[in-house]
């Protein structure tokens, strides 16, 4: 049989691609998910991988070539495991008569097909689901599972990165895989079918169906015979699993590999460490969740990887029982009238046998993961704004096209449905990420070094793009005298680093910030435009970016108003460690409602900082220099001490005024440090 391999969706908004290496040859034999041709798309370079196994017999394309998803790549003679396999499977199944004369029941073979359905089958499409705030959609980096897989409940089907993290989504529903709706490199959105699972449920009214079917009194006394052939058989078969990289924490998408620490043919336990993982955020150890003997590794030093992409493949033992088909019991002598009470006790059976050869879809009014639809159908309903479930479908079993939703969208919006106001939320997201501007080649004036941008630099910039455009900044600079504050830090230095901390100015500025942000709660809160809600919080983390050889990260000191100038210097210099070393979880880096940034230690004598958004202010701290001061006592010029400070600050929320008042209050406390202990800050 000849199966023709197609080029699978590739990602959002990508249509095609230029064929950059054809990675087999007419006569190869291929399985599942062995790469077949290497892409260059406008947003990344990938390998393809096939979806059909076989011996391939024609190759559509070429290096060079620009191909379009859906377009033929190849085509196989045998495996495969394509549609057209299922409908042999389907007809082997129906004849079988064996165990209705065992039943000695009535000769008709009508109730053998009602004796298989004695499991109910329903398709299922397991749709992507909520992953968190503000997170609509992710990347698949790998796909745990392929079509013919028995899957339970929890069980990982993808490894998706998302603009937070790096993470395995586990099923929500369990049963046979019938067919993957996306493949590595999809860009997937929250409500997207990822999967079409045929499930089964035990229907405990199967039993009496022969006597619903049959209405002819049949003999009892073979009764005991079905019960024989239920024996449990057990077999330890092995199994293949995926090890894929798991979720590494929020806003973790990617990390280079620093280090494999195991080798094809090691064998491996749960939790043993088997990657050393740089991310843009730490270096850490990835351990396994799988055991086995390990068949393959897919990653090596220096590569980049993507949560939910493959790391190993290990072969471990699996128990599996099997049951015989149980036969269908016989049904006890009664007379004809009984017949209607049979269908009253088993109304699934005998409703489910007129379907029996293609699985009844579940429909659950109202729910839009029951609305048969391609996934690129509803990323486009999700665009317009369109409910799935109210739009009337014109394909095969009320199947929705992309034009069904289009026409839907239309008769909204001319009748002024609600339809157009989920468009017009939608509306500012798509103009930020329209934003990206294209860029002239740089090469035809010279030599270019082009490295692409990741980790660290990539989250940084993201952040950057998202306050800059979401906030309207401003910055109030000023000064502060800290001759006082320097002779009481000197003074004290020695003690705090008896307790395993610094004694700097900005472990000092700390206390004082949050001792601000109390008598300015509008400091200490954000902005919900999309509610029209102004969100005060009550609890003071504060965030401290820290200079690093990989880029800026922002460690988070929580409660900062609990904790004395001892303990906060403590904190922050084992946080700056851990920032450095790459040791810091996700955790730590979330939850700021207010930021201090500190270039003193590099120069210059004032910045402009960006709000970290989704927070308000942001506090900068120059280099402190010795400046001649006019002393309106003395008439003369005085050296002094002065710290330059910058506060940018949101002004949705925050007018000018008050952004001095606060500076002010700040730098009043700076230059009588006593004010801390006298007011019990």
């Amino acid at each position: 049989m000849t199966t023709e391999f197609k080029l699978p969706e590739l990602g959002e908004n990508i249509d095609s691609g230029d064929v950059v290496t054809v990675l087999v040859s007419v006569g190869d034999t291929i399985n599942k998910d062995d790469p077949v041709l290497e892409l260059e798309t406008d947003k990344a370079t990938l390998e393809v991988p096939s979806s059909v196994s076989g011996t391939i017999e024609e190759i559509m394309v070429k290096e060079g070539d620009t191909v379009s998803v859906g377009q033929v790549i190849l085509t196989t003679n045998g495996g495969g495991g394509g549609s057209t396999e299922e409908a042999p499977a389907a007809q082997e199944a129906e004849p079988e008569p064996e165990p209705e004369p065992e039943a000695k029941a009535a000769p008709e073979p009508e109730p053998e097909p009602e004796a298989e359905a004695s499991g109910e089958q329903s398709t299922v499409e397991f749709i992507l689901p909520d992953l968190g705030e503000n997170i609509e959609s992710g990347d698949v980096v790998n796909v745990l599972v392929s079509a013919g897989d028995t899957i339970k409940k929890d069980d990982p089907v993808l490894e998706l990165e998302t603009d937070k993290a790096t993470l395995e989504v586990p099923s929500s529903v369990a049963g046979t895989i019938e067919s993957v709706e996306v493949s590595s490199g999809d860009t997937v959105k929250v409500g997207q079918v990822i999967l079409i699972v045929k499930s089964s449920s035990a229907a405990p009214a199967a039993k009496p169906k022969p006597q619903a079917e049959a209405p002819k009194p049949a003999e009892p006394e073979p009764e005991p015979e079905p019960e024989e052939e239920a024996a449990e058989e057990e077999s330890a078969e092995p199994t293949i699993q995926e090890f894929i990289l798991p979720d590494l924490g929020e806003n973790i998408e990617a990390g280079d590999v620093v280090s494999v620490l195991v080798s094809a043919g090691d064998t491996i336990k749960k939790d043993d460490p088997v990657l050393e993982l740089e991310t843009d955020k730490a270096t850490l150890e990835v351990p396994s969740s799988v055991a086995g003997t390990i068949k393959d590794v897919h990653a090596r030093v220096g590569d980049t990887l993507r949560v939910g992409q493959l790391v190993l493949t290990v072969e471990g033992t699996e128990v599996k029982s099997k049951k015989a088909k149980p036969v269908a019991q016989p049904a006890k002598k009664e007379p004809a009238k009984s017949e209607p009470k049979a269908e009253t006790k088993a109304p699934a059976p005998s409703d489910s046998s007129s379907e029996a050869t293609p699985a009844s879809r579940v429909a659950v009014s109202g729910d839009p993961t029951s609305v048969p639809a391609a996934p690129n159908v509803r990323r486009i309903a999700r665009e317009l704004g369109v409910d799935v479930t109210e739009v009337e479908g014109t394909g095969p079993d009320g199947r929705l096209s992309i034009d069904d939703v289009k026409l839907h969208a239309k008769k909204m919006l001319t009748s002024g449905g609600k339809a157009a106001a989920p468009a017009a939320a939608a509306a500012p997201a798509a103009a930020s990420q329209a934003r990206t501007i294209s860029l002239p080649d740089f090469s035809q004036w010279g030599e270019v070094d082009v490295q692409p941008m990741k980790g660290i630099r990539k989250a940084t910039a993201k952040q950057m793009d998202l306050a800059w455009s979401v906030i309207p900044h401003v910055t109030n600079h000023d000064k502060a005298n800290i001759d006082e504050l320097e002779q009481l830090r000197k003074r004290f230095a020695a003690k705090v680093e008896e307790a395993g901390g610094k004694l700097t100015v900005t472990a000092i500025l700390l206390k004082v910030v949050a001792a601000a942000l109390k008598n300015f709660p509008q400091f200490n809160a954000s902005v919900d435009l999309a509610n029209q809600q102004l969100i005060y919080k009550k609890y003071y983390n504060i965030g401290v970016a820290v200079d690093t050889d990989r880029g800026l990260l922002v460690p988070v000191i929580r409660n900062v108003d609990q904790m004395n100038i001892q303990e906060l210097a403590v904190a922050l210099g084992d946080m700056s460690v851990k920032a450095r070393d790459g040791k810091l979880s996700m955790e730590e880096m979330q939850g700021g409602t207010f930021t201090i940034t500190n270039l003193g230690g590099i120069g210059g004598t004032s910045f402009t900082p960006i709000v970290n958004h989704p927070e308000v202010a942001i506090l900068g701290i120059s280099r402190g220099s010795r400046e001649p001061i006019y002393n309106k006592e003395t008439g003369e010029f005085e050296p002094h001490m002065m710290l330059p400070l910058s506060l940018s600050y949101d002004h949705r929320l925050i007018d000018g005024a008050d952004a001095a008042r606060f500076l002010r209050w700040i730098i009043n406390t700076i230059e009588e440090p006593f004010m801390m202990a006298l007011q019990g800050w």
